[in-house]
């Protein structure tokens, strides 16, 4: 059955408040992007919780388009008005409707997720798909709720330099594990002990039903409230950068003396002041940029 879309112009807040007010009247979706997109006025925006100081600070878009999608027009007339409403935006605020084809949702999701190569030896395969080249590494990874597809620059830094620092033997904790892709990666590299946190209980959930799926036997993944013991001789966090931050010493103390750590889920521009707080107990430094988002990676001193 066909449904409905309506596409709104507005400020980023609005669009924020309006969304969410549509979301909970039984809209089906939204999705928020930037209204100048194509434009010289084009923004990425790389945002996380919390207040920033300068250079941290997200950058905001100017105007935002809020695109929401209903079961049909009759739905989509009842909805809008009340949520403009309730959100104290003018009731005549200018929309576009037009009607979204009946498709196979499931296939055309399917076709937006290729195998992904991280290196010579390393690709990422959604199960869908056979592998291109059978003789590597293949991490069979659906996309889902829990972070880690592949498709994102930070998960693509961190299996570059898992694949690159590890020799085979070593203990690797993936905190923030999401997928749990890191860590299955790090098995399938080698590493003789594998563990995963995160702080989403479906994340663990993700993360251990996809090892079991790559054939990774012995993989710890848990919550924070019940991590897994001990110093590890590599330790990744792929999160952002106010956690990163807030998680220096714990992060730190779980790297073995003259072990690795590696940060990603920060921004070029906020490597230097992450850098700084994990000094000196770790030596980290930039050692690779990709779309904007950096690699943090040095030893634990002391």
């Amino acid at each position: 059955m066909p449904l409905t879309a309506v596409t709104f112009e507005l400020t980023p807040a609005q669009a924020d408040l309006l969304g969410d007010a549509l979301l909970e009247a039984g809209a089906l979706a939204v999705d928020v992007g930037d209204a100048l997109v194509g434009t010289p006025e084009e923004q990425a925006v790389f945002d996380e919780p919390g207040e920033w100081d300068e250079p941290l600070r997200p950058i905001r878009w100017q105007r935002a388009r809020l695109a929401v999608l209903f079961e049909n027009a009759a739905q989509a007339a009842d909805l809008v008005g009340p949520a403009l409403a309730e959100c104290a935006i003018d009731p005549c605020l200018a929309h576009t409707t037009h009607t979204v084809e009946d498709a196979d949702w499931v296939a055309l999701t399917q076709r937006e997720f290729e195998p992904i190569r991280i290196t010579d030896r390393v690709w990422i395969v959604p199960t869908w798909h056979a592998p291109p080249d059978p003789s590597a590494i293949n991490l069979m990874i659906d996309p889902g709720r829990a972070f880690g597809s592949g498709s994102h620059p930070t998960t693509r830094l961190c299996l570059e330099w898992l694949a690159g620092v590890l020799r085979g033997g070593e203990s690797v904790l993936d905190y923030g594990c999401g997928s749990g892709v890191l860590a299955i990666g790090a098995a399938r590299l080698g590493a003789a002990r594998v563990a995963g946190i995160d702080i989403d209980p479906e994340a663990v959930e993700t993360a251990a039903a996809n090892a079991r799926a790559n054939g990774i036997a012995g993989a710890t993944f848990c919550l924070p409230d019940a991590s897994a013991d001990g110093q590890f001789d590599v330790v990744v966090a792929n999160i952002l950068a106010r956690p990163l931050m807030a998680l220096a010493p714990l992060l730190a103390a779980r790297v073995k003396p003259g072990g690795l750590l590696a940060l990603a889920g920060l921004l070029d521009s906020q490597a230097g002041q992450i850098a700084a707080v994990y000094a000196p107990g770790c030596r980290l430094q930039t050692v690779r940029i990709l779309d904007g988002w950096a690699l943090l990676a040095g030893e634990r001193v002391g």
